[in-house]
């Protein structure tokens, strides 16, 4: 079957289809300088604000220089600490380990310089004519007249941290671990980016997608808000990111018609709001931004009160795809406990997570909580024996191993150990605070960086619940499925998650129209099985949306009912969706 798959879904900006959208330095600059020109006064301030990862001197040679500044300013330099004083300033959130540091509550102004600051303010109070400042926290030092904000996709960044390419913010570490630089990325630069962006995203002329090289995309503020709140208020999908791994397989190859000569694809991220990003379509340009940005700005009408209330600007849900068809087993791992990343990493709440089966061979199976017949203190000797080299860890000794097969699901609250084994294709429905996953034994391998990847048997000594035995598992964690409601053509299931996870999924069969509410809370949702579905409104408040096998898509709060049905080559068949969300 031919794949259907999109992996560049947009969403099309109504009402902003003439003069909101540019591509092209020449023509961003050309569009800068009419605005500037248009303005009255002795001078004229233009700031171009930059994301962290930023190309610094491609937006300086094609945006700065053209723009021909009687005073320049560039922050980094002209008003921040030296990089060893901010190195120091944030040893604390850094901690010592490869992996995890702290989450930093800090912002932009507790890192700049005081002398350095005054004497800019004197030059910018004192200047006439065109002042550019540039940079990060270019807004800062003052209210411009014309605010260009530059941005970027999380992955984007992530590709320039492993190539080399960029260095973190304030530091000369291109030459770093890639893992050392994104923990410096996650735990500090991005959430002062962050504190810093929401505060002044309505005040955005105009919004620089900087994703790809010399090819830059620029829309205005109006047509970027208007984007979110479209979004807010109707189905959409962010954009997937595919990524190989270690352990990585082929069936995304296929399914999502991915480039053939890339060794394997381990991952993808189908629903990380925090990590994707969204495409605006702005009349004949579409512009690439972070789909966190929609969080940020109507996180009542994407998330719904209730959520918001309990969880902020952050977005709970994570849909994620771990392929090892005809690859090999994901590392032996464990997620911390509530009270453990609260009190060791500062984040508000844990990894709960399922594994829900989109696909397995004869042979494929899932490693899922220790056997009734180990103990503690065998396990983690043994785990320490494998990782001096004296052993290869005796998983089958320890672990439980389950057969798996397709829309099997597996739940898998904080504490249980587990991983998917070769040969299965895991939709991956967690909630959402990102990297703290403990690795317990990666099977003896070298990440594709050739070097050993992290394992943490101290975090995981401190968190593995050894009640989660044998029993237990079959009990409570394996296919709790439960037949809620039936009618003509439809079947409505309660899959998951377990009472300790905040996640409830319900999965549907169906071969006719099956009705949906949001009940004031986000819903995501993957098209599990069947080729073709429409989301359609049941009050006409957005467009019919059509999704395809293997999609996730997100339904925000807001629209309130809708129905899914077949349609296309599905019209008439039995398809099936799983839907999550937040329990209130």
């Amino acid at each position: 079957m031919k794949s259907n798959y999109n992996k560049q879904p947009y969403i099309e900006v109504k009402g902003y289809e003439n003069n909101h959208s540019w591509q092209g330095y020449g023509n961003i600059v050309g569009e800068v300088l009419r605005a500037a020109g248009g303005l009255k006064g002795e001078r004229t301030i233009i700031a171009v604000d930059f994301y962290p990862g930023v190309r610094i001197e491609e937006i300086r040679e094609n945006i700065v220089d053209k723009l021909q500044g009687d005073l320049v300013i560039f922050t980094d330099e002209d008003i921040f600490e030296t990089n060893e004083y901010i190195t120091d300033k944030i040893a604390e959130y850094m901690t010592d380990d490869r992996v995890f540091g702290i989450m930093c509550h800090l912002n932009f102004k507790d890192f700049i310089n005081a002398d350095k600051l005054n004497k800019v303010s004197r030059k910018i109070s004192q200047a006439k004519g065109r002042i550019v400042i540039y940079g990060i926290a270019a807004c800062l030092l003052v209210k411009p007249d014309i605010h260009i904000y530059a941005d970027m996709a999380r992955w984007e960044i992530q590709q320039r941290y492993r190539s080399g390419e960029i260095s973190n913010w304030k530091h000369d570490n291109f030459k770093d671990d890639a893992l050392v630089k994104y923990k410096r990325g996650f735990f500090f630069e991005w959430r002062i980016a962050d504190r810093y962006k929401k505060e002044r995203m309505d005040s955005f002329n105009y919004v620089l997608d900087t994703n790809l090289r010399n090819n830059p995309k620029m829309i205005t503020g109006e047509a970027y808000i208007q984007g979110l709140r479209q979004a807010a208020g109707q189905p959409f999908r962010v954009v997937p990111f595919f990524d190989p791994g270690v352990w990585g397989g082929q069936w995304m190859k296929d399914t999502c018609d991915l480039e053939r000569d890339t060794e394997n694809y381990a991952w993808c991220f189908d629903c990380v709001p925090e990590e994707n990003s969204l495409l605006l379509k702005v009349g004949e340009i579409i512009a690439e931004i972070p789909s966190i940005d929609l969080v940020f700005k109507y996180p009542r009408e994407l998330l719904g009160d209730k959520v918001h209330a309990r969880f902020g600007t952050e977005f709970p849900i994570r849909f994620d795809f771990l392929d090892t068809m005809g690859g090999q087993n994901l590392s032996l791992q464990v997620h911390p406990l509530t009270e453990y990343i609260q009190e060791k990493f500062g984040m508000n709440y844990t990894q709960d997570e399922s594994y829900y089966l989109l696909d397995a061979k004869e042979d494929g199976c899932v490693y899922l909580g220790v056997r009734a017949d180990t103990s503690k203190e065998e396990f983690f000797s043994d785990l320490e024996k494998a990782q001096q080299g004296i052993m290869d860890f005796p998983a089958e000794k320890h672990v439980n191993k389950f057969k798996a097969k397709k829309h099997d699901h597996f739940l898998i609250p904080a504490g249980t150990a587990h991983c998917s084994g070769d040969n299965t294709m895991v939709l991956e429905i967690s909630s959402t605070p990102f990297i703290f996953t403990f690795k317990l034994w990666d099977w003896g391998r070298l990440g594709l960086d050739g070097k050993p990847r992290p394992i943490h048997l101290e975090h995981g000594k401190a968190v593995l619940q050894f009640d989660r035995n044998t029993e237990w598992v079959e009990k409570n964690l394996i296919n709790k499925i439960e037949t809620l409601a039936e009618g003509d053509g439809w079947k409505e299931e309660r899959t998951g998650l377990h009472e300790r996870e905040f996640i409830e999924t319900r999965r549907h069969w169906f071969s006719s129209a099956v009705n949906h509410d949001t009940n004031g809370g986000v819903n995501v949702i993957n098209l599990v099985e069947g080729g073709e579905a429409v989301v359609e409104s049941a009050d006409g408040r957005f467009e019919p949306f059509k999704v395809h096998y293997a999609e996730t898509f997100i339904i925000p709060a807001s629209v309130g009912k809708y129905t899914i049905r077949p349609c296309g080559e599905s019209e008439g068949k039995t398809i099936g969706t799983i839907k999550a969300y937040v329990r209130t």
